[in-house]
């Protein structure tokens, strides 16, 4: 444990706390500050001004990576058997319907994301409690409720997230791996705060960035400057 303190010791004095960092200059030090084995997760924290609690102050949205996630992304496409061969070209890692409703009702979610149709939807309600909580039920705004299967799949293994505010009123997102090029994390970086951006609700009052931190799975969080709208 003294060993992981001292790492994290070192990783804290590189960091000027009384600083705000650019996105450029935090992209290059959390490669720095980054002592893992593993390739670790890049993650962006962005604190808005929302009220989440309000319906109209809820956001969500989806964003492609310009650079990709780093991540291997398992896709499952919930189809109908006309579906099978367009799901299968785009690269998704389990195709059908039947079976695989019952094995999500028997416990399985070995997936990261589920893509399906409109007409199949209906069979996904009662499948509710075992996908909500971890984030696996397919939703027409996140584009995985689609009758364009083929291009879903494609999307999602080609870099494209979902997010929304959390109830602490903040969003948080894996945008690349500590092995990425500071420019690809940077790149990542700035596709989501424009897409944040443009989502402000017209309702939220004063600052709507309200602060910015970026990170790897293992290191503190280097404050970003940021300009706000």
């Amino acid at each position: 444990m003294a060993k992981n303190s001292k790492k994290r010791k070192e990783a804290l004095s590189k960091i000027d706390r009384d600083s705000l960092y650019s996105l450029a200059d935090a992209a290059s030090l959390v490669k720095e500050i980054t002592t893992t084995k593993f390739d670790a997760s890049v993650d962006l924290a962005i604190r808005l001004g929302v009220d989440p609690r309000k319906a109209d102050q809820m956001v969500r949205g989806v964003v492609t990576l310009p650079h990709g996630t780093g991540k291997t992304v398992k896709v499952l496409a919930l189809v109908t058997p006309d579906k099978e061969a367009e799901a299968k070209e785009a690269g998704a890692d389990f195709v059908g319907l039947d079976e695989y409703l019952q094995k999500i009702k028997d416990g399985w979610t070995d997936v990261d994301v589920i893509v399906t149709m409109p007409s199949v939807m209906g069979k996904l309600g009662p499948l509710g409690r075992v996908l909500g909580p971890r984030g696996l039920m397919p939703n027409p705004k996140t584009g995985t409720v689609t009758m364009d299967i083929g291009k879903a799949v494609s999307d999602v293994k080609g870099g494209k997230i979902d997010f929304k505010v959390d109830k602490t009123g903040i969003v948080h997102a894996s945008i690349g791996k500590v092995s990425f090029d500071a420019d690809k994390i940077l790149g990542n970086a700035n596709e989501l705060m424009q897409t944040l951006v443009k989502l402000k609700p017209s309702s939220s009052k004063g600052a709507y960035i309200k602060s910015v931190s970026l990170s790897s799975t293992m290191s503190p969080g280097i404050p970003v400057e940021f300009k706000n709208v």
